[in-house]
């Protein structure tokens, strides 16, 4: 006869496979470490218009389906919020900058 294992199945295993990337065809996670930029992430709430959220969700999806490399939304709303930022460091150079003084006035 055979002896059953009696251990507990351990399902959140640190570098164990990812079963949704395995079920998928993804890449299964490995037990290497995270890039230090994706540990320092932190989660964020805005609320936006529901037709900037729509512009921005189709954006994406047209990106995705043009095999642009970009891994998510948040991928992508970082980029992006990166450059305006980086526009807004222009100073009075900056579109954005004139873009809010429009909004201001209207």
């Amino acid at each position: 006869m055979t002896k059953k294992n009696k251990s507990k199945p351990v399902f959140f295993e640190e570098g164990a496979t990812d079963p949704v990337a395995a079920a998928t065809g993804g890449q299964a996670a490995t037990s290497q470490p995270q890039a230090p930029a994706a540990q320092l992430k932190r989660k964020a709430g805005f609320y936006l218009s529901q037709e900037l959220l729509d512009r921005f969700n189709t954006k994406f999806y047209e990106l995705k389906l043009a095999d642009v490399a970009i891994d998510n939304k948040s991928g992508l709303l970082e980029i992006a919020l990166e450059y305006a930022l980086d526009d807004l460091d222009k100073g009075e150079r900056s579109e954005l900058m004139e873009r809010i003084q429009r909004w201001i006035k209207a």
